[in-house]
């Protein structure tokens, strides 16, 4: 996906919307820097262009029933105003305890499980995984949790393969002994070593037929979000990395909450904090040249409900363009205007407090 030389790719995410061949959409990043706006953007645009599309949440804060303002399950429930697009939430830990592979494994064979890290969460992710294949869905957004708990669950097929490699490693030693040590725990056979070894089994299929679509670039992309900070660039640096090593698809950055200087702004605090954004811009381009960049600007409110959601997108689509350039008449006359302005309120307020009727605010 990188461009030549000479051509720099476009700011938008239209490169997405226009790859009919994608299956799963991943949007990510350091926590507080807007994945869950972006991620339910990017899905109300897919909805415009695709037959169906799913957006699932594996954040465990749940930000989506927020940013949609309606209540969501761990089943796909359709959101309010749209005909194909849905949404849910999948909490990793109450999955794995639905399971009941915590309960029906006492003693030993829990340990075992225990054992092997991330194994509960690997299997739990399998489970929706094998769900969501079975849903006919044209394409699938997730909406990650921050960055450490996206690079374990890319980790997963390696996770089960570990956890696979070990009950496979403990049956050939042996023998028969963990079949004697359910029995004596009076464990019942639904939990016995080949239960529990047929379904770490399935598991693995079905994760290393996702992960071989998450592999190919025709299929799936990783689209990352930050902010122009030092933090959340080294943030980004470090989860592209991961995602080539890995072999994941990644060529659009997200890159929120930008100042622009367009409203002939005076205040030193917001200056220097355009200053320094400019800084890390700067860097941003330099070091992803050949991805496309998106640039958003900060909102003086939150982005909450559909209808804003909607408003919002249109920057996806289209690079923002500032209102007024700094050193225009337009900005001068705009910095005028806004001056006068503030004259008068103070004038009205002044009149307000010298007849009485209420006192001067300090």
């Amino acid at each position: 996906m990188a461009a030549g030389q000479d051509e720099i790719p476009e700011g938008t995410i239209q490169n997405v919307l226009e790859q009919e061949s994608l299956k799963w959409v991943f949007v990510g990043g350091k926590g507080g820097v807007g994945k869950t706006t972006c991620s339910s953007i990017i899905s109300i645009l897919l909805a415009s262009v695709r037959p169906s599309v799913l957006i699932i949440s594996t954040d465990p804060a749940h930000n989506l029933s927020d940013a949609f303002q309606q209540r969501f399950t761990k089943a796909p429930t359709l959101v309010n105003g749209f005909t194909n697009l849905y949404a849910m939430e999948v909490d990793p830990t109450v999955e794995a305890e639905e399971t009941g592979s915590s309960e029906g494994m006492d003693g030993f064979l829990s340990d075992l499980a225990n054992s092997i890290p991330g194994i509960d969460e690997a299997m739990s992710f399998a489970e929706m995984l094998k769900l969501v294949q079975t849903m006919d869905y044209s394409v699938i957004v997730f909406d990650t949790a921050p960055t450490g708990h996206t690079l374990r669950l890319l980790q997963f097929p390696s996770t089960l393969e570990k956890g696979l490699a070990k009950m496979m490693s403990l049956k050939s030693k042996f023998g028969g002994l963990l079949g004697q040590m359910t029995r004596m725990f009076g464990v019942g056979e639904e939990f016995g070593e080949d239960a529990i070894l047929g379904r770490l089994e399935g598991m693995k299929e079905v994760i290393e037929q996702v992960n071989r679509q998450f592999k190919d670039p025709d299929m799936t992309t990783f689209v990352c979000v930050c902010i122009p900070e030092f933090l959340s660039l080294y943030e980004t640096e470090r989860l592209v990395q991961e995602l080539t090593k890995f072999e994941i698809d990644t060529h659009n950055i997200i890159i929120n909450q930008v100042l622009f200087d367009e409203e002939g702004v005076e205040s030193k605090l917001l200056k220097a904090r355009m200053k320094m954004q400019q800084k890390y811009l700067d860097q941003f381009y330099m070091l992803y040249d050949d991805f496309h960049i998106t640039k958003l600007p900060l909102l003086p409110q939150e982005v909450c409900g559909v209808d804003a959601l909607k408003a919002f997108s249109q920057h996806f689509l289209k690079p923002y363009q500032p209102l007024f350039t700094r050193g225009t008449v337009e900005e001068l006359e705009l910095r005028v205007s806004n001056l006068q302005s503030l004259l008068k309120d103070a004038e009205s307020e002044l009149e307000r407090a010298r007849k009485g009727k209420q006192p001067l605010n300090p």
